[in-house]
């Protein structure tokens, strides 16, 4: 039996509530991991649950936010990152069908000057961490989410970020080559090694119709879930929907 999840940066749930609700409809996914929600717990819309979707929700007033949208009741492991010590709301853990799976949004680290940029750092160390401590365990687990971090040049348009932008600095990407050397695997490089696949298109400069994007949106996955990998799909079509997140969706089915 297959099992569908995807990862979405919103960008205001509140204001992007109908993109998700015709989307699920339409994808019918086991899981959606949300980030950038935008609100707090209390406010998060009723509609999902009315959707027959169970809600994990761990808010923030304005900025921020992880939510989980399962089909069949989850197991809530965690409600922050372990070892992250930061009041932001970044990170969601639950345990459903036989895995472990962990939602994030990881810092941007472009503000805030060495504070900002060290914040996003702590944030890796914090997610190797926790995945060693999960294989440790022998557990299936993937993490998903919005990771900040365009592993290669080939994950974003030529000229869409400065050569010194967060995204594409050196410790950002040794912190994510540190997640890929624990075992993990980079779900989408699984089975497109190369090309360009972008999960984020800027509202500026007509980036989405020129096409230039960054991957970004990730799944990562332990030993054994990369053997039942199926599929990897950036659903880009939602990006040319009116009043968009600037996100799209990343499917992942495994068998």
């Amino acid at each position: 039996m297959s099992f569908t999840f995807a990862s979405w940066n919103v960008n205001s749930i509140r204001q992007r509530e109908r993109h998700v609700l015709d989307w699920l409809d339409r994808v019918k996914p086991d899981l959606l991991c949300l980030q950038e929600l935008k609100c707090e717990t209390h406010l998060f819309p009723a509609s999902f649950a009315e959707a027959g979707y169970h809600p994990v929700v761990v808010g923030q007033k304005a900025y921020n936010g992880v939510a989980m949208l399962s089909r069949e009741p989850a197991e809530v492991t965690h409600l922050s990152l372990p070892g992250f010590e930061n009041d932001a709301s970044r990170y969601v853990e639950i345990r459903l069908a036989g895995m472990v799976i962990g939602n994030l949004y990881l810092p941007n680290g472009n503000s805030g000057g060495t504070a900002g940029f060290d914040t996003k750092l702590q944030f890796l160390d914090a997610l190797a961490a926790r995945g060693k401590a999960l294989l440790d365990a022998e557990e299936d687990f993937l993490f998903t989410g919005d990771f900040n971090v365009c592993p290669t040049d080939e994950d974003y348009a030529p000229g869409a970020l400065s050569p010194d932008d967060a995204l594409l600095r050196p410790e950002s990407r040794a912190g994510w080559h540190r997640l890929l050397w624990l075992g993990l695997t980079d779900a989408l490089r699984a089975v497109s090694p190369t090309g360009r696949h972008y999960t984020f298109y800027d509202y500026q400069n007509a980036a989405f119709q020129r096409n230039s994007g960054l991957r970004i949106d990730h799944a990562l996955l332990s030993p054994r879930l990369t053997e039942r990998l199926v599929s990897v799909t950036p659903d880009r079509d939602e990006r040319a929907k009116e009043q968009p997140s600037d996100h799209v969706p990343l499917i992942v089915t495994l068998s």
